[in-house]
């Protein structure tokens, strides 16, 4: 069983940051590709990118240049810093296992941008 711990939203002004924290329980994080995906209202969840378990990194174009997605394989956690932020980043922020059969979820965190 994996249980994923989101840390790190609330609420910033626009061109401020933020950094997301998911601390994961379990044997697999080491072996295993994370995520961070969001949800606006009324909106489907989306990747915000990925990170592979040698460090390789993919980032949804939109994030490109503002966000970066790290780990620390030894505290089991995978970072989300999140720069330059505008008021269309304002989501539910989740972590994730990524995995071909389902992905592995934490509960989510909020993160508000105001304008």
């Amino acid at each position: 069983q994996v249980q994923l711990v989101e840390s790190g939203g609330g609420l910033v002004q626009a061109g401020g940051s933020l950094r997301l924290s998911c601390a994961a329980s379990g044997s697999i994080f080491s072996l295993s590709t994370m995520g961070w995906y969001r949800q606006a209202p009324g909106k489907q969840r989306d990747l915000v990118a990925t990170i592979t378990n040698s460090g390789v990194t993919n980032y949804a174009d939109s994030m490109k240049g503002r966000f970066t997605i790290s780990r620390d394989n030894a505290k089991n956690t995978v970072y989300l810093q999140m720069n330059s932020l505008k008021p269309e980043d304002t989501a539910v922020y989740y972590c994730a296992v990524v995995r071909w059969s389902g992905n592995y979820w934490g509960q989510g965190t909020q993160v508000t941008v105001s304008s």
